[in-house]
């Protein structure tokens, strides 16, 4: 598995089996960090690269901000992969998958959470739908960011 041929759709129907699985044998209620490390674990033994905790740099004004955020999981360099153990998913835990989509121009993130009765419930595929990523390009040129005296909203 790994190779470039691969398509997303199937690396991303084998992540969510493997997570399934996972959660049917040990059920909800462990820490993140425990079904983090069985996943990531087991896709490395079906032959994925696995990055684990990758960080993430923004470059912001001309100046690299190094380590602002770190990715839970990053599959074989273009799926994320964002563990959550907690009773109920909100909307602050897709927008984070959303923001590390962007900053490491990757198509597709899961978020899975482990603290779900059944796992199914638990699963979100998302999509970056952005062209351009906040981290390609200093982020005024792709927000629109008041100049001083102006007192407008951010948009972007």
């Amino acid at each position: 598995m790994g190779e470039a041929a691969l398509h997303i759709d199937q690396v991303t129907h084998e992540v969510i089996g493997v997570a399934m699985r996972l959660h049917s044998e040990i059920g909800p209620g462990l820490l993140e960090s425990v079904y983090e490390t069985i996943l990531a674990g087991r896709l490395a033994s079906m032959g994925y690269k696995v990055d684990r905790q990758r960080p993430i740099d923004v470059i912001f004004d001309g100046i690299e901000f190094r380590e602002v955020a770190r990715a839970d999981l990053v599959i074989d360099d273009r799926l994320v992969v964002e563990v959550k153990s907690t009773e109920n998913l909100h909307p602050v835990h897709a927008k984070q998958v959303l923001t590390y989509l962007r900053l490491l121009h990757m198509p597709v993130g899961l978020l899975i959470n482990f603290g779900e009765p059944t796992l199914k419930q638990g699963i979100r595929r998302l999509v970056n739908d952005h062209k351009d990523s906040a981290s390609s390009a200093s982020l005024r040129e792709n927000l629109d960011i008041p100049t001083s005296g102006s007192t407008g909203p951010l948009q972007g």
